[in-house]
């Protein structure tokens, strides 16, 4: 069965304002998954209306159902961030806020509509904190029912306090193509894993 993934952009940037990092790190990713043979899709979070809460639909004009839905159609996730603060963007931290439904969204085997999906994490920054924001992600995402491949992370941070960020760069460096490459197959690899075969559910 073919590969599909999904890119959640959650840059505080939206769509048509100034460049965006987690956009050029989110590209190579896609590109690299498109090697792979998978189609990927990017959301820009913050082109959507999504209200503050932790159900699937926090009522009319809440835009989550639909990314929600793009989410469980998907084999594979991206959840790409910058760094603010040492932190997941805000906008990182709503989308999953929202997942957290999932905990209680169960089949009759009691596993949660997130299996058997797996998921990755792309992070930008010109401060410090690329490694701190991943495992807060990492942990959110396995929390709420998704898989992580080894090496789940793809990230750049540039000089603490200074002003050349990663969409600036003219070139991609070299460890960055090989960490973007290393998430892609892994991420492919243990997708297909888990279209074979997925968890066993309560007996």
């Amino acid at each position: 069965m073919a590969i599909k993934a999904i890119a959640l952009n959650a840059s505080l940037k939206k769509s048509g304002d100034d460049p965006s990092s987690t956009e050029k790190m989110l590209s190579l990713i896609e590109k690299a998954l498109k090697r792979e043979g998978v189609v990927s899709e990017t959301l820009r979070l913050a082109d959507y209306n999504i209200f503050p809460g932790v159900t699937s639909d926090e009522g009319p004009g809440d835009d989550w159902p639909g990314v929600r839905s793009k989410i469980l159609s998907a084999d594979i996730l991206v959840l790409g961030t910058p760094i603010w603060l040492g932190q997941p963007s805000s906008v990182a931290k709503r989308a999953l806020e929202r997942m957290d439904a999932f905990l209680d969204e169960l089949d009759d085997a009691g596993r949660m509509v997130s299996y058997p999906r797996v998921a990755a994490v792309a992070v930008v920054g010109n401060e410090d904190g690329a490694h701190h924001v991943s495992a807060e992600i990492y942990q959110a995402l396995n929390d709420v029912g998704f898989t992580l491949p080894a090496n789940a992370v793809a990230y750049w941070v540039g000089e603490a306090m200074g002003n050349v960020n990663f969409v600036d760069l003219g070139s991609t460096p070299e460890v960055v193509s090989k960490m973007v490459d290393t998430l892609a197959r892994n991420a492919v690899h243990l997708a297909r894993m888990l279209q074979h075969e997925t968890y066993p559910g309560e007996k």
